[in-house]
């Protein structure tokens, strides 16, 4: 049986403006000096990503930037779907607010590598936990829907450790110890009833030109 293979792609960086803030599902734009400085990122993802795939962003214009500029970078166009399941968590009343305001506003201790503690769930917003429980059946969904093919998802950082926890059977606290940088690919792959990791936070080899 050919696996249906997922490259999940962490959207460019956002403008830095956003970067002092809880911006979590809000629409924030990827940083124009960095989409120059970053020629190489998309480079190596263009030439990484197998041809001939289904690709998807979310409704944040974001993930499309990103998938455009991949596209820019020399990887065929391809037509664009969006796919609103794979949106980052929505962190309710902490969006827009400052890290150091939502300290005062924590319930239990923050996680070691996250400014929140991973059962935490903002007013009015989802926890971690929440973020897996839909993106879980989301991607079983595609799975069975586009079986044996190739599928790209440009999305955020909270939605792929959602998958990867999904894949791997994690709790939310496993899932933010993982490391998914902006530019990043990770990949996962449906072999019948069984999830395989193929890879988390790929990045471009030290030294790669653009």
């Amino acid at each position: 049986m050919t696996p249906t293979r997922f490259f999940l792609i962490r959207h460019a960086i956002v403008e830095p403006s956003a970067r002092v803030v809880m911006y979590g599902d809000m629409d924030v734009a990827i940083c124009s000096l960095a989409l120059a400085q970053e020629s190489a990122a998309y480079a190596w993802l263009a030439g990484r990503l197998p041809e001939g795939a289904r690709w998807f962003h979310t409704p944040l214009s974001r993930t499309r930037a990103t998938a455009e500029a991949i596209f820019a970078a020399g990887y065929p166009t391809a037509a664009l779907s969006v796919e609103p399941r794979f949106a980052e968590q929505h962190l309710g009343e902490w969006q827009g607010i400052t890290y150091e305001a939502l300290a005062r506003l924590l319930s239990e201790p923050p996680h070691p590598f996250w400014p929140h503690g991973a059962a935490e769930r903002p007013p009015g917003g989802e926890s971690l936990q929440d973020v897996i429980g839909r993106i879980g059946p989301a991607l079983e969904e595609m799975a069975e829907r586009l079986e044996g093919m190739d599928v790209v998802i440009v999305a955020h950082g909270g939605s792929i450790r959602a998958a990867v926890a999904h894949a791997m059977g994690l709790d939310p606290h496993q899932a933010f110890q993982l490391s998914v940088k902006n530019l990043s690919l990770t990949r996962l792959e449906k072999h019948g009833a069984h999830w395989r990791v193929a890879s988390v936070n790929e990045e471009p080899p030290a030294g790669a030109a653009a």
